[in-house]
């Protein structure tokens, strides 16, 4: 059984609270013993601030409250400040490396200085909170208020909520995911990772109206743990244009809606945790994991190379009774280096999880297709002078279940309708360049956009039928292999930083971490078990379709068929980093 919300057993941890009656009496308490003057709150962009203050923050009778907003510059004045940054495109812009304290108001400090102060003189008890509160006065004690992007990103869609100090509240979805890609969540997550070992208190926010509270101490040893144990993040489903229906039918789940298009299950930048705190379940942000545990999660090798950041990302494309993906592109890494301001391109693969009859997926340019013709064609499609001959000018190809297609930034490429993918990729998520989208508009209403200027300057035309065939198709390559099991090599390209394995196997099988991160997909069989091989962790069950993480400071471990799968023979796919 597909495992929605998989939870993490926090051993030895202090009780959590759970519900704004019992988070205010041990506030009250820890306030009392500590003597605290400034009790600070810091919160993520998009939490509901008002909540906090009428539900918190007042019954906490203090003599000064202070939102962190009368910090910061106006709204004109920041976003002019970014305008570089945000770009009039509707998806793209360019990665700020700026602080929140470059928005700070100098004279707008002064005087918040001033105020507590004057409370101090008196005894007085002083609550700061927002985005940014921490920058406002040294913390007596300070809270973090977490939430993890994809909840962001779904408040975004409700219209209800703005970007910080943007008041764009109902704008198009796609420019406030944007600002925040781009501008918002890099200076969150800088001073998140700033303060991470100083915060008291951890608080989570993803349920209106049921917030639970964790010691930071017992949230920095539950960080510990995770980072010695298999685990699984929260996946998250949303629906597409070219959406299908297998991941409802297959997982019996969510099957009122129009389609399930993308599943987000090994994304910790965007995916969640469930800790399990003695009954107390708190989700809180992945992304914390990586950057409080990096040398242990990550390996010592991946995090000298991509610092605090999880470098490798799974996800399912479902287009079983939908249609096709955009026709699309991928940067080159100087490109996304010098125009985006990223660190590296997002090569990928598709390993075929399932697929029905006539699926095929579209990869590069038919042979003797020259730049200006494919570009022509294009520009008449965007134009609305007629469809785009894809039959004459992509290479195409049917696909069956396993197969594994690599696709290296400047490949064009695309799923066709009636398959499952598992799509292995490097983590960069936003650089997509479409190129036609089949002349149709997305579930807004609105034009799905195209992006022909950054799509030519990155597309191989070399990358042709015959290069297509020899580098990028189902390039398996047996590597091992004993009585009941077999390992394979099976990409991605040269190109690529990410190596993938799949093992066969009806017996145990002894893994190795490569000293890397391993991240795993159950790409057929029910069930498997991932056990240590020192008893350094508790047994891990897994099921079908089921993405998980080994840290890499777990260096060899076992991986067998389970409960109705023993027996049987299952198979895995594995990534990490050369």
């Amino acid at each position: 059984m597909y495992n929605f919300r998989p939870e993490i057993k926090i051993e030895n941890a202090s009780k959590a609270c759970y519900g704004y009656s019992e988070i205010n009496a041990e506030l009250k308490s820890r306030i009392g013993a500590l003597q605290s003057n400034v009790i600070t709150i810091e919160c993520y962009p998009t939490l509901n601030e008002e909540e906090l203050l009428n539900k918190l923050i007042t019954p906490l009778n203090p003599t000064l409250i202070i939102n962190a907003l009368e910090l910061f510059y106006d709204v004109k004045t920041i976003n002019k400040m970014i305008e570089r940054n945000i770009t009039d495109d509707r998806i793209f812009g360019l990665m700020s490396h700026h602080s929140f304290e470059d928005f700070i108001d100098r004279q707008q400090k002064q005087a918040l200085d001033q105020k507590i102060k004057q409370v101090h003189t008196i005894g007085g008890r002083v609550v700061i909170y927002g985005v940014g509160a921490s920058l406002v006065y040294p913390a007596d004690l300070l809270i973090y208020a977490d939430l993890t992007r994809w909840e962001v990103q779904t408040r975004y869609r409700s219209g209800t909520y703005s970007n910080w100090q943007a008041d764009n509240a109902g704008e198009d979805s796609l420019r406030m995911i944007k600002r925040g890609y781009f501008f918002e969540w890099r200076v969150a997550d800088k001073l998140k990772k700033e303060i991470f070992s100083k915060i008291d208190y951890f608080l989570d926010t993803h349920i209106e109206g049921e917030p639970k509270l964790i010691d930071g101490k017992s949230y920095q040893a539950a960080m510990g743990q995770i980072a010695k144990q298999p685990f699984s993040l929260v996946p998250f489903f949303d629906p597409g244009i070219w959406g299908g229906h297998w991941m409802q039918e297959k997982f019996n789940f969510r099957k009122d809606e129009i389609n399930l298009a993308w599943s987000f299950n090994g994304v910790p930048e965007e995916n969640s945790l469930i800790l399990n705190f003695d009954e107390i379940k708190m989700e809180v942000p992945a992304n914390n994991l990586v950057f409080s545990q990096p040398l242990a999660l990550l390996g010592e090798r991946v995090y000298g190379r991509f610092g605090a950041e999880f470098p490798i990302r799974f996800n399912f494309l479902d287009t079983i009774g939908g249609s096709n993906l955009s026709l699309q592109v991928h940067p080159k890494t100087d490109y996304v280096q010098d125009v985006f301001g990223a660190n590296y391109t997002q090569d990928e693969s598709y390993y075929i999880l399932e697929a029905a009859d006539q699926a095929k997926i579209y990869l590069g340019v038919k042979n003797g297709v020259s730049k200006a013709q494919l570009m022509t064609e294009l520009t008449k499609a965007a134009n609305g002078e007629g469809s785009f001959p894809d039959k004459e000018l992509i290479y195409q190809q049917e696909v069956k279940k396993h197969d594994h297609y690599s696709i290296p930034g400047g490949t064009i490429h695309s799923s066709g309708a009636n398959a499952v993918v598992l799509e292995i990729s490097s983590t960069p998520n936003r650089f997509t360049f479409k190129l036609w989208d089949w002349d149709r508009v997305d579930l807004d209403g609105l034009p799905r956009p195209v992006h022909l200027i950054h799509g030519e300057q990155n597309i191989d035309i070399t990358r042709d039928e015959d290069w297509v065939k020899r580098e990028l198709v189902n390039p398996f390559e047996v590597i091992n292999k004993g009585p009941g099991w077999q390992e394979e090599r099976t990409g991605l390209h040269e190109l690529e930083f990410i190596e993938t394995r799949r093992h066969t196997f009806s017996v145990p099988v002894i893994h190795e971490s490569h000293g890397s991160v391993n991240v795993f997909n159950l790409v057929e069989g029910e069930e498997a078990i991932v056990e240590s091989v020192d008893d350094s962790f508790a047994p891990f069950v897994v099921h079908y379709a089921q993405t998980f993480i080994i840290p890499e400071q777990i260096k060899t471990y076992k991986i067998s068929p389970y409960g109705t799968s023993i027996g049987k023979t299952i198979m895995t796919i594995k990534a990490f980093v050369r």
